[in-house]
């Protein structure tokens, strides 16, 4: 079963380090595909002619930067981007929904920002975050990424050998010096909701590399 996975795109740098992720979960086999949030609809039927074409040429922008082969690309009509974006990921049944950092991020470090932080407490889909600044990270440093951590469970264990391996590298002892970190929520949490724990949020605050946080009970079926 093929890992899915939604990129949050508004046509803004932090999202474009969103895009530069979805380019390294697809290396991992992960069918992505890109949505953006409109807030309401015109009242004017040619004021909102113009605001879908507006919204279609950011996500053709949006589709340019993550490359080949063509992803899928969902314009939301909601008043709430995280709420648009868990409808969307329900409606799809996609696995994943992938954020930039927070946009005051200094380059080289994961903050969520407020879409993400809503999702983060109690969203029923797993969340990655990519630091600030990895649109600027080359294809040959992409596909260097070899280092899978986990934190917390079974689960988040899973999926960091499962990506290990479709990237062709190993899972790390520890956080500290991976490429790629999966964060588990606590384990007496809801079933399918992401709740963290203040230990594992503490890993997430202090993350430098991009991050994965799976809903309690729940893996990604990187492996195959």
């Amino acid at each position: 079963m093929t890992v899915s996975a939604i990129v949050s795109y508004d046509g803004t740098d932090n999202d474009a380090d969103a895009i530069a992720l979805g380019r390294l979960l697809r290396r991992a086999g992960a069918e992505v595909s890109l949505a953006y949030v409109r807030h309401a609809a015109e009242p004017v039927e040619g004021r909102e002619v113009v605001e879908r074409q507006k919204a279609a040429r950011l996500l053709h922008a949006g589709a340019a930067l993550l490359g080949p082969p063509e992803a899928d690309r969902h314009v939301v009509l909601s008043a709430s981007t995280p709420e648009g974006l868990a409808m969307l990921a329900a409606d799809l049944g996609t696995d994943l929904i992938v954020f930039g950092s927070e946009y005051r991020t200094p380059d080289g470090h994961v903050q969520a920002g407020a879409s993400a932080e809503r999702l983060l407490d109690g969203g029923e889909s797993a969340i990655a975050l990519a630091p600030a600044g990895m649109r600027g990270w080359s294809d040959t440093r992409i596909g260097a990424l070899a280092s899978v951590a986990h934190d917390g469970g079974e689960q988040a264990q899973a999926v960091a050998t499962g990506l290990a391996q479709k990237l062709g590298g190993e899972v790390g002892a520890g956080p500290e010096g991976a490429d790629v970190v999966v964060l588990a929520s606590r384990p007496d949490s809801p079933a399918g909701h992401v709740q963290l724990s203040s230990a594992v949020r503490g890993r997430l605050d202090e993350a430098m590399v991009p991050v994965i946080v799976l809903p309690t009970g729940s893996t990604l079926a990187f492996s195959g």
